[in-house]
């Protein structure tokens, strides 16, 4: 049986300016510090003799195949994405960016913002334009409707607020 996996799609290429840094600080994390300490690691352990019940080296030579295949991973993401920094001429209608306001039939209240996929984050607010919640959001205005299907049914939301900048 084979490993085989099918790609992956992949995730839209927009990405807010506060993602780009988080990501480039990623990548300078692993690259300036984290990969020449595990490097000095696997290098000290390799002195102490049988590599192949060295624990040491054997646990650092895989935690820097780790390292170096999300350094590549965030080097081709950083080259492909796109830094949307400006305000849309038209901020009563929600966008890429938008801080999100909705509200349900319960009247309970959400805020999300909507971010690329690199950064999504739901315990910060942060919805991917990739989910449903948000593709049905994109495009609509104050007080529109929002029906969205989710696992337990369909879900209606109405939007009560929109911002955009830096969470309101």
């Amino acid at each position: 049986m084979s490993r085989y996996r099918p790609p992956r799609p992949r995730g839209s290429r927009y990405i807010t300016p506060e993602g780009e840094r988080a990501l480039r600080e990623e990548l300078r994390q692993l690259w300036k510090i984290e990969r020449p300490q595990v490097t000095n690691a696997v290098h000290e352990a390799a002195k102490n003799g049988d590599r192949s019940e060295n624990g040491d080296y054997i646990y650092g030579k895989k935690r820097l195949r780790e390292i170096d295949s999300r350094v590549r991973f965030l080097t081709k993401r950083l080259d492909e994405v796109t830094v949307v920094d400006e305000l849309p001429s038209d901020r009563e209608k929600v966008f890429f960016g938008a801080w999100v306001t909705l509200e349900d039939e319960d009247g309970e209240e959400a805020r999300y913002r909507i971010v690329g996929p690199d950064e999504f984050d739901l315990t910060a607010g942060k919805l991917s334009m990739d989910a449903p919640l948000a593709r049905a959001m994109l495009g609509k205005r104050l007080d529109d409707e929002i029906l969205v299907t989710t696992p337990t049914g369909e879900k209606l939301y109405y939007i009560i607020s929109i911002h955009y900048g830096t969470a309101p």
